[in-house]
């Protein structure tokens, strides 16, 4: 068992407290129980109540006290949670009448009072006690967090945070929460008085289990294992004259980032959300204008270290296909034979020949509308701000094309999918008059099929791997996407062996 980690600060008034829980809130998720000890009046209460009104995104939202309730819901954007006293409890046994014993699975629980339960509270758990301190002042407090067991390790984080926004001089910033994604990443916008900026958690990734030559799949497919990647690309891409958020202050080996904050104006209206038209000219002509670059394959990232930019080589390519046997064909009672997979596998590799032979450019490879901003305020290709670029490859131009015009997450109509393909063809043609536009368009098809082949099964294995099954909601989506790549002729192999082995997605 881990062994507990455990350290102490001071909280000058109830804001520095609420500080303390939002940095929490950052770097906790589904699962973790937190308790709160301390006397009546330490502030047990008020501690919990920032930390549900900082991951609701509502300073305002009510919290009640639940000393007569004995527990109260919340159901938060990130996670569910339960806010529990214990102070009218007589008996450990109670808390099954209230659906504490056992701790529900799944949620996030904060306790006030634990000791009334000890026998109860969980080997892997954060402790939180408060108490006055006087001296300071009447509000001040004395907080001492230890993480047990796994959650050791969080608590041991906090304080690396901690000493990292004091160091940046950002600790008394306020704190503003924000959306994250699929993957270990955090946010929250920090806001002072000289601006907005954004902070970024971004552990290091955890190993997966090596089933790719002795590679896990994120390492098999090139994805950032760390923060530096994303450090070196940001760089690269505001010196070749793409609008990448500035870094403020790194800590590349923890992995916290203070970055510029591109604020939230975004790339599609409506609901159900559609493209802005003239948002996505604007991104597909800075896709043109770094594509026609020569790009360099090599980073710099510290004074004598550089970052090489990996190749999407044809192995990546086949292992991101291979999520559709492996996860999203059994999710459609479609479990495939020896034989099947081979034949998928054999055709794959010899069609991924011809994106290995194409000339190379930066693959940013999420190049779609959650991860474009547009900044008004700057202009031409400037507007478009790019925001998630870490697992950024070597590989065919096509690729980010079809991610921004065949969104995983919204429907490109075909017309509009169209004319900013043939917008992007005019724009190389007139800076390259050698620029083969049947060839990209052959490429384009190719990297459309791999791409939503590989999410077909990315978010089955999402659903059934992760428990995240709201991903199934875009499947029908991506097939629509898939048939469109299918019907190119050099695909006409692919059309005829999915029509006879991939059923179509639900709903």
């Amino acid at each position: 068992m881990n062994a507990p980690f455990t350290f102490a600060l001071a909280l000058a008034n109830e804001t520095a407290t609420a500080h303390l829980m939002a940095d929490l809130a950052l770097l906790i998720g589904a699962g973790d129980v937190i308790t709160l000890t301390g006397d009546l009046g330490a502030g047990k209460t008020a501690a919990a109540r920032a930390m549900i009104r900082y991951l609701a995104g509502d300073d305002e939202l009510e919290v009640p006290s639940p000393t007569f309730t004995l527990a109260q819901s919340y159901e938060l954007p990130s996670f569910p949670l339960v806010h529990a006293d214990l102070y009218r409890t007589n008996d450990a046994s109670e808390l099954e009448e209230i659906g504490l014993s056992p701790l529900p699975d799944g949620v996030v629980v904060l306790i006030e009072w634990p000791e009334r339960a000890e026998s109860l509270m969980p080997e892997d758990r954060i402790d939180i006690t408060l108490s006055h301190r006087p001296a300071l002042g009447s509000s001040a407090r004395a907080a001492e967090i230890t993480g047990h067991g796994t959650s050791a390790a969080t608590v041991a984080r906090l304080k690396a945070l901690r000493e990292f926004l004091d160091g940046a001089r950002y600790l008394d910033a306020t704190r503003q929460r924000m959306a994250g994604d699929a993957s270990t990443r955090s946010y929250a916008r920090l806001i002072r008085d000289d601006g907005v900026f954004i902070l970024m958690n971004a552990p290091r990734r955890p190993d997966g289990v090596a089933l790719y030559d002795g590679k896990s799949y994120s390492a098999a497919v090139h994805l950032a294992e760390d923060v530096k990647p994303f450090v070196a690309i940001a760089n690269g891409l505001r010196a070749h004259g793409i609008s990448a958020p500035a870094i403020h202050h790194a800590d590349l080996d923890a992995g916290f980032l203070i970055t510029e904050d591109f604020g939230t104006a975004g790339f599609i209206e409506g609901d159900p959300a559609t493209p802005i038209p003239e948002r996505y000219q604007a991104a597909t002509d800075m896709l043109a204008a770094l594509h026609q670059q020569s790009l360099p394959e090599t980073l710099p990232l510290l004074p004598h270290a550089g970052y090489a930019i990996p190749v999407f080589d044809t192995e990546a390519l086949l292992i991101e296909v291979g999520l559709m046997p492996e996860w999203y064909l059994p999710d459609r009672d479609a479990t495939p034979s020896d034989e099947v997979r081979g034949e998928f596998f054999t055709m794959w590799r010899a069609l991924l020949a011809k994106p290995a032979a194409a000339p190379r450019t930066w693959v940013l490879r999420d190049f779609h509308s959650p991860n474009l901003i547009w900044l008004d305020d700057r202009e031409g290709i400037h507007k478009v701000g790019v925001i998630d670029f870490q697992d950024t490859v070597l590989g065919p131009a096509a690729y980010d094309l079809v991610s921004l015009l065949q969104d995983a997450r919204i429907d490109v109509a075909e017309p509009l999918e169209l004319a900013m393909f043939s917008r992007y063809v005019q724009a190389r043609r007139a800076a390259d008059a050698g620029f083969d536009a049947a060839a990209f368009a052959e490429l384009y098809a190719i990297m459309s099929a791999q791409r939503n082949t590989r999410l077909l099964g990315t978010f089955a294995r999402l659903n059934r791997r992760d428990g995240k099954p709201h991903y199934l909601k875009h499947q029908p989506r991506i097939w629509t996407y898939l048939n469109r790549s299918l019907a190119h002729p050099t695909l006409a192999p692919f059309r005829d062996w999915y029509a006879a082995n991939v059923p179509p997605p639900r709903g």
